[in-house]
């Protein structure tokens, strides 16, 4: 069985702080800083490699040094890479706080995809166990043009009502968010079902996470212990463990508690995964 993954692939300087900058001129010392892959497909794609699914991802990647660096270190993890031309790879700056803040700068985007691109990655995602088709104007295009395969997606932040998650939200069979734009998720989890989708989980950090069912059924899980070294990746990481669980036919339980040790292995590392190191 293979997963199909299309969206953002990155690399990433983060630098972690003591505290995140106040919005005045002044100086700041880093405690650490790392360049990385970063990119939520590209995270979702490297720990379902990890879990044992074939995945392949299909990302815009410039023929820079950068897009060089993210091609090579995902198939190092495993990850069979589709590069997508691009004027230029999306970059980031990170700045962290050891309790899990960031503020995220996006200093390169990918130009639009061409029709060459969407039109292959349609192809492959109607071919897939799963199409995971993540936030992106590049994600966007596919949606809107129609997978052919049942689609899972992250929205992230979600608030419940945001114009450009909607199309992701209705085309999707199972959804995934986190809580930090809402305060009652079950009210957030039940507006997703009531669009579509048989299934939406929300992550909640070291509350653990929740779903609900298209039927009104509540699951829950504990957050996992762990040693915290970095929250990049970990959503992305539970989005990973929950999908290779539920292929291997666990229920939403085991599911759950999948994610949650998946998250794991992110959340322990200065990368998104080790094996990116």
């Amino acid at each position: 069985m293979t997963v199909v993954v299309c969206g953002p692939a990155a690399w990433n300087h983060l630098i972690l702080l003591d505290r995140l900058p106040e919005p005045v001129p002044h100086m700041q010392f880093a405690s650490a800083s790392v360049h990385t892959v970063g990119g939520t497909s590209a995270g979702k794609a490297v720990h379902l490699a990890d879990a044992g699914v074939a995945v392949r991802l299909h990302a815009l990647l410039g023929e820079d040094a950068e897009g060089v660096a993210v091609a090579e270190a995902l198939r190092r993890a495993d990850v069979e890479v589709v590069r997508h031309v691009s004027a230029v790879t999306e970059q980031h700056v990170n700045l962290m706080t050891a309790e899990g803040g960031r503020v995220s700068l996006y200093v390169a985007t990918p130009s639009p995809a061409d029709e060459s691109a969407v039109d292959t990655s349609l192809a492959d995602l109607a071919t897939a166990e799963v199409a995971v088709v993540d936030l992106s104007v590049f994600g966007a295009e596919l949606i809107r043009r129609g997978v052919g395969g049942p689609v899972w997606t992250d929205l992230h932040d979600y608030d419940g009502s945001s114009a450009f998650h909607e199309p992701f939200l209705r085309a999707a069979e199972v959804v995934f968010m986190n809580d930090d734009a809402v305060d009652d998720p079950w009210a957030l989890l039940r507006s997703c079902v009531d669009r579509g989708p048989r299934m939406a989980v929300c992550t909640r950090g070291a509350a653990g996470a929740i779903a609900l069912g298209a039927d009104g059924t509540r699951y829950a899980v504990a957050a996992a212990s762990v040693d915290l070294v970095d929250t990049n990746g970990a959503g992305d990481a539970f989005f990973a463990g929950f999908l290779a669980a539920h292929l291997a036919g666990a229920d939403v339980d085991g599911c759950l508690a999948a994610g949650a040790r998946q998250a794991v292995v992110a959340l322990e590392s200065a990368h998104l995964h080790p094996a990116l190191a």
